[in-house]
């Protein structure tokens, strides 16, 4: 299975919190969309692609689709972890209208939920988790590749090498990089290879400093 982060955003760029948001590819993430498709077409023969619904994963997946003629199919729990009232701000703006929040936000506490809506780590880990073996399940065989979110990614790393929800992070995340994993039904996620960006011609933003 390939774990493949979309493409880059303005808000990436500006490092604002994105969730849920709708927020769309900028040139460089719509080139690298494309580049991503180019490499996938020509070494990784895909059965299905399944994107989050979001602009900016649909963008990059249909790039990856067009390139490489494998079907796509929309997966809403595939989307970025709601940040509730966070969503739209950078971390320094959270943290000054809502301090006591971002310390937990900062410290990854586990069961702590965004205000307005947001939520925990623990629930979104849930879902993904829940979203993946699913799709790992239904496609038992086949090469499948996920376009999803940094957010989700991060879990999935976790999930398959055994971390925690608050280890520290000392992985990247880049924007249409692949990464690999491998399902079982016994053993769940085992980590492949991460963070293949060698088929784009620039640089990335690494989820930790683009949210």
């Amino acid at each position: 299975m390939l774990l493949i982060r979309h493409g880059e955003t303005d808000w990436n760029r500006a490092r604002r919190v994105q969730g849920h948001v709708d927020v769309g590819l900028n040139a460089t993430g719509r080139a690298q969309a494309r580049q991503l498709g180019a490499a996938l077409a020509a070494r990784d023969p895909l059965a299905a692609i399944y994107t989050s619904d979001l602009a900016r994963t649909l963008q990059t997946a249909r790039a990856v689709a067009m390139a490489t003629g494998a079907a796509l199919t929309e997966e809403p729990a595939l989307r970025e972890r709601h940040f509730g009232k966070f969503q739209g701000m950078s971390f320094a703006e959270a943290s000054q209208r809502f301090p006591d929040q971002a310390w937990h936000w900062r410290h990854r506490t586990p069961e702590w939920s965004p205000p307005g809506g947001g939520e925990s780590l623990l629930a979104f880990q849930e879902r993904i988790v829940a979203a993946i073996n699913a799709l790992a399940c239904e496609n038992t065989g086949r090469q499948i590749a996920v376009v999803t979110h940094g957010g989700v990614l991060d879990v999935l790393y976790r999930t398959a090498t055994g971390l925690n929800l608050q280890s520290p992070r000392t992985w990247q995340i880049g924007n249409a990089a692949i990464n690999r994993v491998l399902w079982t039904p016994e053993g769940g996620l085992r980590l492949v290879g991460w963070d293949d960006a060698m088929h784009l011609a620039h640089g990335v933003l690494d989820e930790n400093t683009a949210a």
